[in-house]
């Protein structure tokens, strides 16, 4: 009787385990058309790392700026836009 929990406890492991990966890999996000291609750029010049990281921003950052979208959820605006008294 004991092997018989042992077997059943190992395998309602392995599902809830099986489950969770499902479900980890079910909740990524969608990729912008601007990550995707500047990605691709990326990956046509061979960068890897700290160099591929910060020319994706570039590249992402420029591609958003000439389309006149928006960066991130919010429009940008510069900082002095945005307290147009000046500081206190």
């Amino acid at each position: 009787m004991r092997k018989c929990t042992i077997i059943v406890g190992a395998v309602a492991l392995a599902f809830s385990v099986g489950l969770a990966a499902a479900q980890a890999a079910s909740t990524t996000k969608a990729r912008s058309a601007a990550s995707i291609e500047c990605s691709k750029q990326a990956d046509a010049k061979g960068l890897h790392g700290k160099a591929r990281r910060h020319f994706r921003h570039k590249c992402r950052t420029s591609y958003k700026q000439s389309s006149g979208g928006t960066i991130g959820r919010r429009s940008y605006q510069p900082k002095d836009t945005l307290n147009p008294a000046g500081p206190k």
